[in-house]
């Protein structure tokens, strides 16, 4: 049974609604940062998806602070799997599972679902189907970049990987390509080329590396208060009921890999990437995308729907102001936990993971187009 490869790419985009894994995408000019995540679920890539899994939320903690001519970049996630026996061969043995979303609560859902099965790994098939089908933004001032990660031959299956990665340069797309194993074989089997072909990075990482997860005296109140941010979301509409019970979902499924998962997922939640206007009333009203007077009692929850329209709006600006407070506590603690992690990470630093390759190639091809980091 062949290894596997594992595709990565992903995030910059802002939903207002979210429906059969489609999204209405509110453009921002120049302002976007768009990645695109293509794992690979063949056999053997469970460690990949595994560090998938638990270092989503760090690296959009990362990509958080993203500035550009001085204005908060909106950051859109895409996910593809491919490789598995289990998608038809005439289907290229690859799925689209969610396109560009800010929905980063479905992003971590969908990677928690992923299951490895032996198949064939075509990266030139993979690329060029995310080339042509995600919704990239059109101008080349935008940073659009995809990570594919793997440890199979790149130049397998019917569709020519230089002529994937020539079609992604000509879209201002930028293939970044991450072979799990050495360095040397990585080259030996065209990942280095697929990079070099399309102005990406070349990376090999050990997948199978297992995280080192340093507590900090500020965890577990970074916890606590990112599960009560929860109560400050107000769900309506005909999915929001759903969409809440994911929220809290996906608190678990970071809690039952570690807590640390859960710090960074709690940080994600106080910060700028984190929205969920589709479905919150208080992200809705805060972008303006609904009117507290237009709303009609079905849509709202059941604590609402006897209340005025003043007593409404009260209460909105009642669940915004605790948001806030929540946010600015859990912001100040996590920059203690920062800086008590720097001195830890010297003693226990391992750069050959996952979220490491990632966050620094990003950060490097981010400035190249005039973006700025905090």
């Amino acid at each position: 049974m062949k290894s596997l490869s594992v595709l990565i790419i992903v995030l910059s985009f802002s939903i207002l609604s979210y429906s059969n894994h489609q999204v209405d995408i509110k453009p921002v000019k120049n302002n976007s940062i768009q990645l695109a995540l293509l794992l690979d679920t063949s056999n053997s890539m469970d460690g990949l998806i595994d560090q998938a899994k638990s270092q989503l939320w760090k690296i959009v903690n990362e990509l958080a602070t993203t500035k550009k001519d001085g204005q908060p970049v909106d950051l859109y996630v895409a996910l593809y799997e491919y490789g598995k026996d289990a998608i038809p061969a005439q289907e290229g043995h690859l799925r689209n599972i969610v396109p560009f979303t800010q929905d980063l609560d479905k992003i971590s859902d969908e990677l928690f679902k992923l299951k490895t099965n032996g198949g064939q790994e075509y990266c030139g098939k993979v690329i060029l189907d995310a080339v042509n089908n995600l919704q990239w933004k059109k101008s080349n001032d935008e940073l659009k970049i995809i990570f594919i990660a793997g440890n199979e031959p790149f130049n397998q299956g019917d569709v020519d990987y230089k002529t994937a990665c020539k079609k992604a340069v000509k879209n201002g797309i930028v293939v970044n390509t991450i072979f799990c194993g050495s360095y040397d074989e990585g080259v030996q089997t065209m990942w280095k080329d697929g990079s070099d072909i399309s102005d990406g990075k070349y990376m090999n990482i050990d997948h199978n590396a297992v995280i080192a997860h340093i507590d900090a005296p500020q965890d577990n109140e970074i916890v606590k208060l990112g599960q009560e941010l929860n109560n400050t979301y107000i769900a309506f509409g005909n999915n929001g009921k759903e969409k809440k019970e994911l929220q809290a979902e996906q608190d678990a499924n970071s809690m039952g890999v570690s807590n640390e998962v859960m710090v960074q997922r709690s940080v994600t939640k106080s910060g700028s990437q984190y929205i969920n206007s589709s479905w919150d009333l208080v992200d809705a009203k805060k972008n303006g995308s609904i009117k507290i007077e237009e709303l009609k009692d079905e849509d709202l929850p059941d604590e609402m729907k006897k209340m005025s329209v003043q007593e409404r709006k009260e209460y909105l600006d009642k669940m915004e102001k605790e948001r806030a407070e929540i946010k600015v506590k859990i912001n100040e603690l996590n920059d203690e936990r920062s800086k008590y992690i720097a001195k830890k990470m010297l003693e226990n630093k391992n750069d050959n993971t996952l979220d490491a390759v990632m966050i620094k190639t990003i950060r490097e091809q981010a400035k190249q187009k005039n973006y700025k980091f905090e």
